[in-house]
């Protein structure tokens, strides 16, 4: 045994000792540095930085050694083989490893870092990877739109005009502009109407052309926290402005005194309030000299500011669920009764001031929660010296319209639905939103203005003397409730969409005061309200094709008759938005209305109307994209047909059902800038259209027999628009 480890022992030194001739050959002197090199200055070598202490370095093993001076000139590095010797000599010398050189390049990379100077990170604030999660920095995230708009307005009354020249229209649909005529203002014709919109000499005339711009600004800063934290915002500034509309020859205030009077069959109502000229302004007394444009300032100029802070909201993830709360957009399903109005040509919005939960079973595709939403609190103790600080409250509780929300909705992951899609899958989503809304006290009607503000005064009593002359403190029982499910459904497979929403608003109100209604206390009204809506869309042709239908129905009032020349009430059509009422107390409020921003057409929901009510409608339109690519660019058209008819005829001015028929077309255009044009069903970049409508009314519009007596010129005629719009999304 000893033998064979002694000749083992020998076979091993043998193989070693080349090893030993190479490591020797190592350790031979290197050759002098160039001549050119600079050297050293004399005198001791700075002090070189201390190393930090390796607490769990492991015993025997020593320390890194210091690093060298870093003006001291570079030594040459051995290659790490050496050469093998050539046939003309011996080998040739090959320097040995320093220490000191391997410490002056581990010194060189630190010698090229810029000073501590505070200009990257001041002494004491350096952040390192193990301290970034207790430093992190807001992330702000902008998006939004600017847009411009110009509209050319033939017709909107539909020939039916006010009484300015031809006797008593109670039932024209829109108002006539105020440049039909004139009257001179002083020398020998004054007082002598001109009119401006025909013939000289011609009596009568209709001017019925309007056009204009306007433009908006809209800011959606999102302030994330974390990835669980973030604050989002909502800001317009110069909302819907008229291009032109704050020159500096025109500067406004309101005015006290309200302004004139209009009277119809019914009544005379006071109008509120209006605006008066703040004075003359010497270098542009007259509009023809004004020379810029002053940004809009409620009170002054405009009766908004140029910036308006819409939403602001905070949302907080939790391992449960979402909490959110603040001034937030509201939407849910098609947008027939909620509606963010989000979009580029949006004009209307539900903003709603909530406290929400949002939790779900995430492997279910399955969400549901809650909120508590703030709709309106009645008056406050708000003064002009909140100004200064301060918290105002709410001073009449049961003034309150308190509303609850619930939700409980199935979504398939995007991912996952665009996967089972492209299998030829059937993909379903829906859910129901349901709302409890009640108020048990309100401000008295007519008595908003002269109630007094102070919790002081309301709670002195309810002696008249005691309370500015208002009896029971300007308030008045209401005892309203109403409850609101709205159901949503959606079925996808492959290229086709087919999606519905039908709500219900089903409630009643224990006392109101309104035009029509007797003014005894306690006049109970019911409110018996339905809606339905749906629309189809199939795409084709590399979805460059787009085939929808749409239909929607809101069901209205049969008991509430339309005003005519011999009529006494107002009805759905009525010019004077009014809370729609019974007709002899007969039947419940059921006029139902579509939110404004559910537009279906551009002239008479939109403009006319002002939104689906009353009516239901059939739709039918294609849309096609001649050019059209993967990086959202896509120049198109489009066509759409909407046939509108009354749900009750009695509302309509003529008593029937027909209202009309309007066709409209647009062109469009997107361009592939900006980061949200990775998809072109998405809105980024710049946008533009040109739209034109035609409708065409029908006898649910018309007049009836009495009223071409009263009125012997009076006809319908068609009504026309085209519209510009210039987006940039971002």
């Amino acid at each position: 045994m000893v033998r064979r480890c002694g000749s083992l022992l020998l076979v091993f030194l043998a193989l070693c000792a080349p090893l030993t001739m190479t490591v020797a050959a190592y350790g031979q002197d290197r050759p002098a540095p160039p001549a050119s090199s600079p050297q050293p200055p004399s005198g001791p070598a700075p002090s070189a930085p201390s190393e930090p202490n390796n607490a769990n370095a492991p015993a025997g093993v020593p320390a890194p050694p210091s690093p060298a001076p870093t003006n001291q000139a570079p030594e040459p590095r051995p290659t790490l083989i050496p050469p093998p010797p050539t046939s003309a000599g011996p080998a040739a010398t090959t320097p040995s490893p320093s220490p000191a050189r391997d410490g002056q390049d581990l010194s060189a990379p630190g010698a090229m870092r810029p000073p501590d100077t505070g200009e990257i990170a001041a002494p004491g604030r350096e952040v390192f990877s193990e301290d970034w999660w207790g430093r992190v920095h807001p992330v702000v995230e902008l998006h939004g739109y600017f847009r411009t708009r110009a509209e050319l307005f033939q017709n909107l009354g539909l020939g039916r005009h006010s009484s300015v020249f031809q006797g008593n229209d109670p039932q024209y649909l829109a108002p006539l502009p105020l440049d039909q005529s004139y009257q001179q203002p002083n020398g020998s014709s004054s007082g002598t109407t001109v009119v401006a919109c025909g013939p000289a000499g011609l009596q009568v005339c209709y001017d019925e052309t309007e056009s204009g711009a306007n433009m908006r600004l809209r800011l959606d800063p999102e302030i994330s926290i974390s990835d669980n934290l973030r604050i989002v915002s909502e800001i317009f500034a110069l909302d819907n402005v008229v291009l032109g509309s704050t020159p500096d020859a025109y500067a406004m205030q309101p005015t006290t005194l309200p302004g004139p009077s209009t009277s119809s069959l019914t009544s005379t109502v006071s109008k509120p309030p209006s605006y008066q000229s703040v004075g003359y302004n010497p270098y542009a007394p007259i509009g023809f000299f004004s020379t810029t444009q002053g940004p809009p300032t409620a009170g002054i100029n405009s009766l908004q500011n140029s910036i308006n802070v819409q939403r602001v909201w905070g949302e907080y993830r939790t391992p449960v669920g979402e909490l959110r709360f603040g001034r937030m957009p509201g939407h849910w399903g098609l947008g027939m009764l909620e509606n963010s109005g989000d979009g580029l040509d949006s004009d209307y919005q539900t903003t709603l001031d909530r406290i929400m939960f949002v939790t779900g079973i995430k492997s279910m595709d399955l969400f549901f929660g809650g909120a508590w939403d703030f709709v309106s609190t009645g008056p406050t103790n708000t003064t002009a010296y909140n100004l200064y600080g301060g918290q105002p409250y709410n001073v009449c509780n049961l003034c309150n319209v308190n509303q609850w929300a619930a939700f409980v909705a199935h979504r398939t992951n995007l991912e996952m639905q665009r996967l089972a899609l492209a299998r030829g899958d059937l993909v379903v989503n829906g859910g129901i939103y349901t709302k409890y809304r009640n108020q048990d006290l309100d401000v008295q009607q007519g008595t908003m203005s002269t109630l007094p503000q102070t919790p002081q005064s309301l709670g002195a009593g309810l002696s008249n003397s005691m309370n500015g002359g208002l009896p029971n403190n300007g308030l008045e029982s209401r005892q309203a409730w109403a409850v609101t499910p709205d159901l949503w459904v959606q079925a996808l497979w492959r290229k086709l969409r087919v999606e519905a929403e039908a709500v219900m608003v089903y409630g009643a109100i224990g006392n109101i005061q309104s035009p029509g209604l007797s003014a005894t206390p306690n006049n109970t009204v019911d409110i018996r309200q339905w809606g339905v809506a749906t629309q189809t869309e199939f795409r084709a042709v590399e979805d460059k094709l787009d085939l929808q239908f749409g239909f929607g129905w809101a069901n209205g009032d049969p008991w509430a008759y339309s005003t005519s020349a011999t009529g006494t009430s107002q009805g759905a059509l009525s010019p004077s938005p009014t809370l729609p009422q019974e007709f002899n107390s007969v039947g419940p409020i059921s006029t139902f209305r579509f939110h404004p921003d559910y537009r279906v057409d551009l002239i008479f929901f939109r403009n006319i109307l002002t939104r689906v009510e009353g009516a239901y409608y059939f739709r039918p339109s294609v849309d096609y994209d001649f050019l059209r690519h993967a990086n959202g660019e896509k120049l198109g058209g489009g066509a759409a047909v909407i046939w509108s008819r009354a749900s009750q005829f009695v509302q309509t001015p003529g008593h029937r059902r027909d209202l009309g028929v309007e066709l409209d077309l647009q062109l469009y255009y997107q361009s592939k800038d900006g980061s949200l044009n990775d998809d072109p069903s998405k809105l980024g970049g710049f946008y533009s259209a040109l739209q034109y409508g035609v409708f065409f009314p029908l006898a649910g519009l018309d007049y009836l027999s009495a009223d071409v007596t009263a009125l012997p010129s009076a006809s319908l005629a068609t009504a026309q628009i085209i519209r510009l719009i210039l987006g940039i999304a971002f």
